[in-house]
């Protein structure tokens, strides 16, 4: 569980995603969606919603003798690995469903590894992937518009 955690910080996995896609050409559409879906995560997520909310880690409130993570000094609400995670696989999913179903498994991993290591409640994990698949779906709804604009430019009658 520490390793399924640790593929998400700092987005890093997800990020690492989406520049392979931007960079091949056949699955660039789908690198731009989970690009814009981690965007709006990490702006919602980290910039807005945690600091408002402001709620405390279960780690912070009671600390067991057998931690694996130490406790992190962020808030807790929402879980921005598993927002991040969700967000990534359902725009992700939403052009390709074998790969994408293969990221929403990791993405449940991950949310599931948030409360093994306790750091997380339930309802942080929760929030977290719904908020997730809401940006995944803008992200893909965005990256859909941008391609339907997109001038013809190939040699067709």
């Amino acid at each position: 569980m520490l390793f399924v955690s640790s593929l998400g910080n700092f987005g890093a996995i997800w990020i690492a995603l989406a520049a392979l896609l931007l960079i091949i050409e056949r699955y660039r559409q789908s690198g731009l969606a989970v690009s814009i879906a981690l965007l709006i995560d990490f702006v919602a997520v980290n910039l807005i919603i945690k600091p408002l909310v402001g709620r405390e880690r279960p780690c912070d409130v009671t600390v067991p003798k057998d931690m694996l993570l130490a406790c992190l000094s962020d808030h807790s609400f929402p879980s921005g690995h598993t927002a991040a995670a969700f967000a990534a696989a359902f725009a992700l999913f939403l052009y390709h469903k074998r790969a994408g179903s293969a990221a929403l498994i990791l993405a449940i991993l991950m949310g599931f590894s948030r409360l093994y290591l306790f750091v997380h409640f339930p309802s942080d994990v929760i929030a977290g992937a719904l908020l997730g698949l809401c940006f995944g779906f803008i992200g893909y709804r965005f990256a859909f518009r941008r391609n339907k604009k997109a001038p013809n430019t190939g040699n067709g009658a």
